[in-house]
């Protein structure tokens, strides 16, 4: 789900805690060394998302803000933020040319630089939550 996060609003505030849990407190993100990623290049996006993008040849930046139960992207285009909202239990990510994000059919790829090169510790951290997420929803089969 994509919300227009320039102005703050505090019904949208609310679905997203709905969605991805509510944020870590001071004394969490300061154990967990941050709970944001630098701003990263976005290289491309579904067709889905493509209003999001500036139109002119700007360069469009997104970061990840981490929550309890998934992840936020935050997508700046010019004067404008857009955040996308991920449950971990819809997040996918790809390691390839660069890294992606994919989630209900949409996806956002990000270049792969130095910038991807600062965040690796970042994502990891992200990918570490996901499979502490999904541990609780672990089935046995006989």
């Amino acid at each position: 789900m994509i919300f227009d996060t320039t102005l703050q609003n505090k019904d949208n505030e609310i679905l997203m805690t709905d969605i991805v849990g509510r944020r870590f407190s001071f004394f969490e993100s300061i154990k967990m060394n941050g709970i944001g990623s630098k701003r990263m290049i976005i290289e491309s996006v579904s067709p889905s998302m493509d209003q999001l993008m500036n139109t002119v040849s700007d360069i469009n930046y997104a970061n990840i803000e981490l929550r309890k139960n998934g992840i936020i992207v935050h997508i700046n285009q010019g004067l404008k933020t857009y955040s996308w909202v991920i449950p971990f239990h819809q997040l996918h990510t790809y390691q390839s040319d660069g890294f992606s994000i994919h989630a209900n059919g949409s996806h956002v790829r990000f270049m792969n630089n130095k910038l991807l090169k600062e965040n690796k510790m970042f994502l990891s951290k992200m990918m570490n939550l996901k499979a502490k997420s999904q541990e609780q929803f672990n089935f046995q089969f006989n």
